[in-house]
C-alpha cells in the first residue's frame, strides 16, 4: 500500500478579500472626487476669469470710442466711470505705445493711475503689435501692488501713422479671492463626501461580507468538535455553499463509519483463528507448543498495533467528539495505581477541568495508558502527568517517571515497532510506537527526553478544546 500524494497547498494572499474591495473602492472614490474637484475649481477659474476679461473689454470700448489724435497728440476725455477718475482703484486704462527698449510710453491714462505707467508683458509689445485689433490678456503688478489682469490691443487711428496700443486693466484681488474661497469649499465639501463614502463602503462591505465570516467561524466550530453541522440560514449566494460543505461532511463521516465497520469485521476475522491456534498449542506440550504459542501471541500483538492504527486513523480524519484530559487521567491513574500496587506507585496528575483532547476518548486513554503503564513499569514510585495549553488549538501533555530513564542516543529506537530494549520485561514493544502512531494521526508529535525525577520524560502535542 502506498502513501496518497500530499495534496497541494492553498494558495495564500496578502491582505483579506474585504481589506481589498475597500482599498479598490477607496482609491477610485479618491480619485474621481480629486478629478471633480480639479473640474469645477478649473471651471470656476475659467468662468471669473471671463467675466473679468468681459470687464475688460467693455472698457477697452470706451476708451476707443472717445480716442481722438489732434496733431502731434492723442486725446481722450475722461471715461465717465467714477473708479477710472479715483486714484489707485483698480480700474485703469492707458493709451501708450511701443519704446525703442520694448516697454511702454503713455500718450494718454486714466487719472486713477495718477504718475504709474501700466507695465509691458514679459515678452515685449511684438505679440501685441503682431495682431492689430486682436485682444491680448496678461498678468501684471499695478500700483501698491495690486495683482492686474490687462488687455492690450493694438490700432491704427484715423491721422496717425505709428500704431497705439489701448490698455485696459482691472485689480484681481477679489477675484482671486473668489476663486480661493471655491476652491477650499469645494475641497472642503469633496473631502467630507470623500469620507462619507469610503465609510459607507466600508460598513457596506463588512455587512455584505459577515455571512462569510460567519459561515468561516462555522467551519471552525465544526474542526474544532463544537458541532457537527453547519447550522443557521445563509443567504441565498452562499446558502449552496453552506449546503456543500454539510453534504461533505456527512459523506466523510460516512466514510469513517464504513472504515469502522471493515475495522471490526477484519479483528474478529483474524482474533477468532489466532485465539483457535493459541488454545491448540496450549493442550500441546514440547517445543513446537512453546514456538506456536509464542508466535501467536506476536501474531496478536501485531494484529492488535494495525487494527488501533486503522481504527484511529479513521477517526482521526473526523472527529466531533471532545474528551475531558482530567477525567481520562483520573481513571487511568486509579486504574494503574491499582494494578502496581505491589510498587507502591504514586501518579501525581495536573489538568486543568476546561482542558479536553479533540478527539475520541478511547484514542486518549491509549495514549495515556501506554505511557503511563511503561513509566509504572520502569519508575521506582512516583509518576507525575502535566496537561496545560500551549497555543490556540493545542495541549501539551508531559509524563515523567523516577526510573533509570533511557540513553539520549535509544530516544529514536524506542519508537521503532517491536523494540524492546530489554527483553525480560513483559510487553511486545509496541506501547511508544502505538502512542507514537496516535499522535501523529491527530497532527501531534512525541518527543523523548529526561525527566527532573531523574527517569525517563514523554512529552507529546495534541489537538485541544476548552470545554
Amino acid at each position: 500500500m502506498t502513501d496518497a500524494p500530499a495534496p497541494e497547498p492553498a494558495v495564500v494572499t496578502r491582505g483579506s478579500l474585504a481589506g481589498r474591495l475597500i482599498w479598490l473602492a477607496a482609491a477610485w472614490s479618491i480619485l474621481a472626487l480629486v478629478l471633480t474637484g480639479l473640474v469645477l475649481t478649473t471651471a470656476f477659474r475659467d468662468a471669473a476669469t471671463r467675466r473679468l476679461e468681459s470687464s475688460l473689454a467693455a472698457t477697452d470700448i470706451e476708451v476707443v470710442a472717445v480716442t481722438r489724435v489732434q496733431g502731434d497728440y492723442v486725446v481722450t476725455p475722461p471715461v465717465q466711470d467714477a473708479r477710472t477718475l479715483r486714484a489707485y482703484s483698480g480700474k485703469y486704462w492707458s493709451v501708450v505705445e511701443a519704446d525703442a527698449d520694448g516697454g511702454f510710453r503713455a500718450l494718454t491714462r486714466s487719472e486713477s493711475l495718477f504718475d504709474f505707467g501700466l507695465p509691458a508683458p514679459a515678452d515685449g509689445p511684438g505679440m501685441i503689435l503682431a495682431a492689430p485689433g486682436e485682444p491680448y490678456f496678461y498678468d501684471a503688478v499695478g500700483p501698491d501692488d495690486q495683482p492686474l489682469r490687462i488687455m492690450a490691443v493694438a490700432r491704427t487711428l484715423p491721422n496717425r501713422r505709428a500704431p497705439v496700443i489701448f490698455l485696459s486693466a482691472l485689480d484681481r484681488s477679489d477675484i482671486d479671492q473668489d476663486i480661493s474661497n471655491f476652491a477650499f469649499l469645494t475641497w472642503t465639501a469633496l473631502a467630507m463626501l470623500g469620507g462619507g463614502l469610503i465609510a459607507a463602503v466600508l460598513i457596506q462591505v463588512r455587512v455584505g461580507l459577515r455571512p462569510l465570516y460567519d459561515l468561516g467561524a462555522a467551519v471552525a466550530e465544526v474542526r474544532l468538535g463544537k458541532r457537527q453541522r453547519l447550522l443557521g440560514r445563509y443567504p441565498s449566494e452562499i446558502a449552496p455553499l453552506a449546503e456543500e460543505l454539510n453534504a461533505l461532511l456527512d459523506h466523510n463521516q460516512e466514510v469513517v463509519e464504513r472504515q469502522r465497520t471493515h475495522v471490526g469485521n477484519l479483528a474478529h476475522a483474524l482474533k477468532t483463528p489466532l485465539a483457535v491456534m493459541l488454545a491448540e498449542a496450549e493442550n500441546s506440550k514440547g517445543k513446537l507448543g512453546q514456538t506456536v504459542r509464542r508466535q501467536a501471541a506476536l501474531m496478536k500483538a501485531q494484529v492488535e498495533h494495525h487494527l488501533q492504527r486503522a481504527r484511529a486513523a479513521a477517526r482521526a480524519q473526523q472527529t466531533h467528539e471532545t474528551t475531558s484530559v482530567a477525567e481520562v487521567l483520573d481513571e487511568m491513574a486509579s486504574l494503574l495505581e491499582r494494578a502496581f500496587q505491589g510498587k507502591d506507585i504514586e501518579i501525581d496528575w495536573r489538568s486543568p477541568d476546561e482542558l479536553a483532547f479533540r478527539g475520541e476518548r478511547q484514542d486518549l486513554q491509549e495514549i495515556l495508558g501506554n505511557l503511563l503503564e511503561n513509566a509504572c513499569k520502569w519508575g521506582r514510585a512516583r509518576i507525575r502527568v502535566d496537561a496545560w495549553t500551549s497555543n490556540p488549538g493545542r495541549m501539551i501533555l508531559v509524563v515523567q517517571d523516577d526510573g533509570p530513564g533511557l540513553p539520549a542516543d535509544q530516544h529514536q529506537v524506542v519508537l521503532k515497532r517491536g523494540t524492546r530494549l530489554d527483553e525480560q520485561a513483559p510487553g511486545t514493544g509496541l506501547g511508544l510506537s502505538i502512542v507514537d502512531e496516535l499522535v501523529k494521526s491527530y497532527g501531534g508529535r512525541l518527543e523523548l527526553g529526561t525527566a527532573e525525577l531523574g527517569g525517563l520524560k514523554v512529552e507529546i502535542e495534541l489537538p485541544a478544546v476548552e470545554i
